[in-house]
């Protein structure tokens, strides 16, 4: 797929010629295969006439961990792509990488172009000096999932999978442009320095390159605009270029009155254009959405946006898929996007790494606030080399994803553990360049001990993972009040998040009145993860100081190293399925607690056959009053007890089938949820008798 981004703005650029754009092409099809290392793999006149033939995107690994195997495939795999390329005279080539799992080396022609090291980041590399007359160019790329001791995730719950697994862009440019190669940023960070609701001041920085031997004059033009193409703001700023060289440029707009960006109820988003012009016109031009806003944290009265209370409920997040792995489709992302706004969720956590572009872009268009991450988990490595990629890591992610509105601090760590190496300078430094990147944004780490006291106040805020009920006995889940009282004083600003809760269940697995099961065990039915649930969000609701929320997880996602729950390879805390078809009882709880839509599920449903004769029946819905009939006979009503549960105690079931249903008045109409639950008796055996 072949396309020209021209930006056009208002009439006065209706004239521009379509040769000054810049032209995006996706490499999705026609790409070569075969896993190992291969000598000569590089070179064009290596025969790959035999190697799998495949489309992006596209990763390995999955095929073993999903079933359980520790010792799922890490290891080399080489790419091959025919570039068809007619080199243009006053034009420069490159090629962007969406990400790749997890260190790719890219070759053109049998030249080394460079390496990338990191799993999650996007790169770019430029193809121009090396690329044939009239072609066609080979581009040949290793990419190795092994594990390296200076690359994080050193360890985690999840697998780290190899291939290239999101887009691949060729890129032409004019001669002189905004940069592709720094870090694979847009080239353009709009800081938002002062918002207000009467005045938005942005200062704009472009890295505009000169890819010519002789310097240059060119002219920069910032604008904002409209959804509908009005100009708000703009200015410009001639600029000498030197030659061969990529320079900061800076400008400054104001908007006044600005129409902010204002979470699920309001994500306006304005169009912030980037222009490079000669005096014929535009040479090369970068678009982006522009959400403006402000937040703050009060560490006793919660989460700020715009200057108004705005509260952060919601989940984490995962990016794997069954049969898939990390090689998911915008598909697959919107369907993740819909889910989370079905459940009335205000914050997505993208745990624990940087997630794509294209799901970033989706939460500002939803006002989703998302907490970004670095994949420094568990553990960290105090080598100088450690330390370099992590910097690495962190500039990917900030000055790729500078510009997403939805974004709101920048994680550096999750769940650092005691005992290991000491974390302490490398979270100081990842910190301070964080902030000099970035001091618009706050920083925050996720932590799960009080034996690091220091590590927890290096960012600005931060976030504890806490499961009561689960890892935790289940006495906490009464007296977590307490508990989170204790945490306080815990944080550099005197308040903290739950960026992690939950529990385990298996929807094939059921018990009415459930003790808490082993979370090691194979025994995790739904029923426990209900009532964990119930008695946690009861108690965080309560606390203002709890400035956001984050259930762990929106799905049941892929960990090989996990053996439970009845199924090898899976952490089932999700409130949805690894395939994302069944919404486990849960989700519709948080739906009830979270959402504006009318909310009525009658819980146990999957629990189909039963052996008491008489049985709990639990509700959730957000209706007043909820009531229930049995073989349709009437059980009387529940009202709303501030938790949206319902229940109706010890209710007698008939032998054989039992009609259960429930019904409510919302919204002007009456809903109705039910199903049947076979009771069966036991039949004496002769021996018995």
């Amino acid at each position: 797929m072949k396309y020209r981004v021209l930006v056009l703005i208002g009439l006065w650029l209706a004239s521009v010629a379509m040769a000054g754009a810049r032209e995006v092409q996706v490499l999705a099809d026609h790409w070569r295969f075969q896993p190992g290392d291969i000598s000569g793999a590089a070179q064009p006149g290596l025969d790959d006439a035999r190697w799998t033939v495949l489309s992006l995107p596209h990763n390995w690994g999955w095929e073993q961990a999903q079933l359980g195997d520790e010792k799922y495939r890490r290891g080399p795999g080489w790419y091959r792509r025919t570039l068809d390329i007619k080199p243009a005279p006053g034009r420069r080539y490159f090629i962007r990488f969406g990400a790749a799992g997890s260190v790719a080396d890219v070759y053109l022609n049998g030249t080394w172009l460079g390496q990338h090291r990191g799993a999650f980041g996007a790169f770019c590399f430029e193809l121009t000096p090396n690329l044939t007359t009239n072609g066609p160019d080979l581009l040949a790329v290793r990419v190795s999932n092994a594990p390296e001791p200076d690359l994080a995730p050193l360890d985690g719950g999840f697998p780290v999978y190899g291939g290239l697994y999101r887009e691949v862009e060729l890129i032409e440019t004019d001669d002189t442009c905004l940069t592709l190669t720094d870090h694979a940023s847009p080239g353009v960070a709009w800081q938002q320095t002062s918002v207000s609701s009467t005045q938005a001041v942005i200062d704009v920085t472009a890295q505009v390159s000169n890819g010519r031997k002789e310097n240059v004059w060119r002219t920069m033009v910032a604008t904002i605009l409209t959804p509908d193409g009005t100009r708000v703001a703009s200015t410009q700023q001639a600029m000498l270029l030197a030659a061969g060289n990529c320079e900061p440029v800076t400008l400054r707009l104001t908007v006044p009155q600005p129409h902010l960006w204002n979470g699920r109820q309001d994500p306006w988003l304005y169009r912030a254009v980037v222009e490079v012009h000669t005096k014929d016109g535009v040479v090369d031009a970068v678009e982006q959405p522009l959400g403006l806003r402000w937040f703050s944290v009060d560490p006793d009265k919660g989460f700020f946006l715009n200057g108004k209370p705005y509260a952060l409920h919601g989940v984490n997040r995962h990016q794997d898929r069954p049969d898939k792995g990390w090689a998911i489709s915008r598909a697959d992302q919107d369907e993740d996007l819909a889910l989370i706004q079905e459940l009335g969720a205000t914050v997505v956590r993208c745990a624990h790494y940087q997630h794509s572009d294209y799901f970033y872009s989706l939460c500002d268009r939803a006002g989703i606030l998302v907490w970004a991450e670095l994949p420094q988990v568990n553990c960290v490595s105090n080598t100088a080399a450690f330390a370099e990629t992590s910097r690495n890591q962190l500039l990917d992610l900030i000055r790729q994803n500078i510009n997403h509105p939805a974004i709101f601090c920048w994680s550096l760590f999750n769940e650092l553990r005691p005992n290991r190496p000491d974390p302490h300078r490398l979270l100081q430094d990842l910190n301070v360049v964080a902030k000099g990147e970035d001091p618009s944004r706050f920083t925050v780490g996720a932590t799960m001990t009080d034996q690091l006291p220091q590590m927890n106040r290096i960012p600005d805020q931060l976030g504890w993972n806490r499961y009561p009920g689960w890892y935790e006995p289940a006495k906490y889940m009464t007296n977590f009040t307490q508990d989170l009282k204790g945490l306080r004083n815990s944080s550099r600003s005197g308040g903290f998040c739950i960026s992690e809760f939950g529990a385990g269940a298996n929807v094939n697995q059921h018990e009415q009145s459930p003790r808490q099961p082993a979370f090691a065990g194979q025994w995790h039915p739904e029923e426990w993860q209900g009532i964990v649930h119930e008695a946690a969000w009861r108690q965080i609701k309560q606390q203002p100081y709890i400035w956001a929320t984050m259930i762990w997880n929106l799905a049941d996602f892929v960990n090989p190293f996990q053996h439970e729950g009845g199924v090898n390879g899976r952490n089932d805390k999700g409130l949805v399925t690894f395939d994302r078809q069944i919404r486990k009882d849960v989700f519709y709880f948080y739906q009830a607690n979270w959402s504006g839509q009318p909310v009525l599920h009658l819980t146990s449903q999957r629990d189909t056959v039963r052996t008491n004769a008489v049985t709990d029946v639990k509700v959730y819905s957000n209706a007043r009053t909820v009531n229930l009939y049995l073989n349709g006979h009437s059980q009387g009503g529940r009202t709303n007890d501030d938790n949206s549960v319902f229940v109706w105690r010890a209710c007698p079931l008939q032998p054989g089938d039992n009609q259960v249903e429930v019904r409510v008045e919302m919204a002007g109409r009456e809903w109705h949820d039910g199903c049947t639950w076979k009771r069966v008796v036991p039949t004496l055996s002769k021996a018995s008798q």
